[in-house]
């Protein structure tokens, strides 16, 4: 529905909005989609005779999500599903975030989705990972390849987060990984366990110096020319793993951190210990994991 919108002021927040997200490091979907969430939003408000933040009450909120649990799927046959639901909600959060954060009058968001929902797609055991890191060679790229899944799994880093970590950000003497470029440019502290330190400093003193050949590039990941490892080229050898381990699952990057993340939450660690681990501002991430059924072998 972008592009539709009449009224002056909320083409103009959207804007703001937009812009908002690329400053705050929101990852590349959420600042390619929301946007898009949000114009659906301010339209539906524009009908409703409701043209300026100040005027939206929990009623306007409730109507809203009431015309998406009804409106049809755009992609597909059927009804939407409740985790986009959940997610236009998360905009509309956002959206008085961004109001009251770029001083603008703003909104109050009381309202909250009843019903079990995840956006966590596929988990994967205990031993499908020792399956991934088995896959791995011993030649420069293979080190590069554990260190990859150092950070990912061992670590649970983000997609842009492993991919944006610099050398010096791996404090081996603190077993600690700084995540400087968080999403919402929030930053943390991640723990090392005794086997992704060792990846990590095996690739440091053995791979990479091969792999940056001459070069000046701080990135800690390097690809085979010497620069910064992108997100496509890290998902590329993470299929090329998959492959090799002969698993069925579909794997992503973000599967890695899901899939530590219920393994954790199996080991017993508390929910607010995995919350502050993976970097969510919110509890309310967090508690999607206590939905998984998930059997580790």
């Amino acid at each position: 529905m972008q592009g539709t919108l009449k009224n002056p002021l909320y083409i103009r927040l959207q804007a703001g909005f937009s812009e908002w997200l690329r400053i705050l490091n929101f990852e590349p979907t959420s600042q390619r989609d929301m946007p898009k969430m949000l114009a659906e939003l301010l339209e539906y408000l524009e009908n409703q005779n409701c043209n300026h933040p100040h005027e939206i009450q929990e009623a306007h909120l409730k109507s809203y999500l009431n015309h998406l649990h009804e409106r049809p799927c755009k992609t597909k046959a059927g009804a939407i599903s409740l985790n986009y639901i959940r997610k236009h909600l998360q905009v509309i959060k956002k959206f008085s975030r961004y109001l009251t954060e770029s001083g603008q009058e703003s909104f109050t968001v009381k309202l909250r989705i009843k019903g079990k929902a995840s956006n966590v797609k596929s988990i994967l055991t205990t031993n499908e990972v020792n399956k991934l890191y088995d896959a791995t060679k011993e030649d420069a790229l293979g080190m590069r390849d554990k260190a990859m899944l150092a950070l990912y799994y061992g670590c649970g880093l983000r997609k842009n987060e492993g991919v944006k970590v610099d050398l010096r950000d791996i404090l081996i003497e603190k077993d600690l990984v700084y995540v400087r470029k968080g999403k919402g440019h929030r930053e943390r502290y991640v723990p090392l366990a005794k086997s992704n330190k060792a990846d990590l400093e095996n690739y440091i003193q053995y791979a990479r110096p091969y792999l940056v050949s001459g070069k000046k590039d701080d990135a800690l990941l390097l690809n085979i020319n010497g620069k910064r490892l992108s997100g496509a080229t890290a998902y590329e050898r993470l299929q090329k793993l998959r492959a090799e381990a002969r698993l069925k699952k579909a794997v992503g990057l973000h599967t890695l951190r899901h899939s530590i993340a219920s393994h954790l939450l199996h080991s017993g660690m508390k929910l607010e210990q995995i919350q502050r681990f993976l970097g969510h501002s919110s509890l309310e991430s967090t508690q999607i994991y206590t939905h998984l059924k998930h059997e580790q072998v």
